[in-house]
């Protein structure tokens, strides 16, 4: 008779993920397309600082404290948020935060003051922290065992988002205006609209699916302290990579408008091609993590990215673009490799880990930002480049990660 598989808390694995289902696809699709609207709708922050500097006659630290703004209202309001649909779902907390999306963007296109910009990016940060950790929720939920891909496929619509934002604004917002941002608030009503039938899904199906699956997986106990120092380097790793592409996404068409005296709408093409790597990026660290094991993915994405990042700063102009488009390529596939991993180190905990990790994203970016920004105003802007060309070293830490072993993969 064939054997069958029980974990240590008494469950037939095999029942257990029969019952769960298979993977979701088109759940997923939907949040990945509400990913890509609303990290659009967020990237048109960044897309519109030269704008605003002009207009604003703002400094580079300045522009660095309007993003601390954003990515600080997003990083701390996320953990708790995941926290707390772990002790409580809430599925239509997914399309009301939409609303705060919408809010930002319409005080953003009237915003002719600094203290106006500020609650704008502030009320973007509030959409931001909830609609993560939720999302991710609901792809672990339609993951179907497949949580790699799952992830990747739920990041890659934000990543394709961020992308799309500066070329928005390079066709858009550069030509009719900052008050063109209202138009692309209407697209959080659009979001809304799928986000409440994903809500329904999630109360009807999800719930279910998540506690079957999770009840069914295979727990291995890791000696005392080993998941806190795992979840600590990568929450270290998170850093390293969040600060470098704060540098690029924040400060990359400042770079590229001084050094090599591109206009304005040509440097936001370059960077809408280092997002689109990104994007690109994304779509094979998760299921890579689900073939080969994710700490490989992720000694590969960070550190494999340090010769490209200490090349940048010496490039001309022909070789700016090609390294920024590899640099975007290696580094985008550590997020997915790595929420995977730190979700299977704290089995049961989907909604916190997930918001801990976007959220510290957000806020290391923030972080990032505002001080590359200081760094720029009293420097360069090539200094700050050359500095953050080294950060992509703190992946030798990826050594002193547990080992998992392949059943979690």
């Amino acid at each position: 008779m064939k054997e069958t598989r029980i974990d240590r808390v008494g469950i037939d694995k095999t029942g257990a993920q029969a019952a769960a289902g298979g993977t979701a696809f088109g759940v997923i699709v939907a949040i990945s397309f509400c990913h890509l609207l609303n990290d659009m709708m967020q990237s048109l922050l960044p897309a519109i600082y030269p704008g605003l500097k002009s207009e604003l006659h703002l400094s580079f630290g300045q522009i660095g404290m309007v993003t601390l703004v954003y990515q600080i209202t997003a990083s701390i309001l996320q953990p708790m948020i995941g926290l707390y649909a772990d002790k409580r779902p809430t599925p239509m907390a997914l399309p009301g935060g939409t609303l705060f999306s919408l809010a930002g963007l319409t005080v953003l296109s009237i915003a002719h003051s600094y203290g106006l910009v500020l609650v704008g990016a502030a009320l973007l940060g509030v959409g931001s922290s909830v609609f993560h950790p939720e999302s991710s929720r609901v792809a672990r939920m339609a993951a179907g065992g497949r949580h790699g891909l799952a992830q990747s496929l739920f990041q890659v619509g934000g990543n394709a988002g961020q992308a799309l934002g500066p070329l928005a604004a390079a066709l858009v917002v550069v030509r009719w205006g900052q008050s063109s941002l209202a138009f692309f608030a209407l697209l959080a009503l659009l979001s809304g609209a799928v986000l409440w039938n994903v809500a329904n899904w999630y109360r009807h199906h999800g719930l279910s699916r998540l506690q079957v699956g999770g009840a069914g997986a295979l727990h291995i106990e890791l000696p005392r302290g080993h998941a806190a120092r795992g979840i600590a380097i990568l929450l270290a790793l998170i850093f390293s990579k969040y600060v470098y592409l704060a540098s690029l996404t924040s400060y990359y068409t400042f770079y590229l408008i001084q050094r090599f005296d591109l206009s304005v709408q040509n440097a936001q093409l370059h960077l809408f091609a280092f997002l689109a790597a990104v994007a690109v990026g994304t779509v094979a660290g998760g299921p890579l993590g689900d073939r080969f094991g994710r700490k490989y993915v992720i000694w590969f994405s960070i550190l494999g990215a340090l010769p490209f990042t200490l090349a940048l700063p010496y490039a001309g102009l022909f070789w700016s673009g090609p390294l920024t488009v590899i640099i975007g390529l290696i580094l985008a596939s550590a997020f997915p490799a790595i929420v995977v991993f730190a979700q299977e180190l704290v089995p049961g905990k989907v909604g916190m880990i997930s918001g801990l990790f976007f959220g510290f994203s957000f806020g290391m970016g923030g972080l990032g930002a505002a001080g590359l920004g200081w760094l720029a105003d009293h420097s360069s802007i090539e200094t700050v480049f050359r500095v953050c060309a080294f950060l992509p070293a703190i992946g030798l830490l990826t050594a002193f990660l547990p080992n998992l072993g392949r059943e979690r993969n």
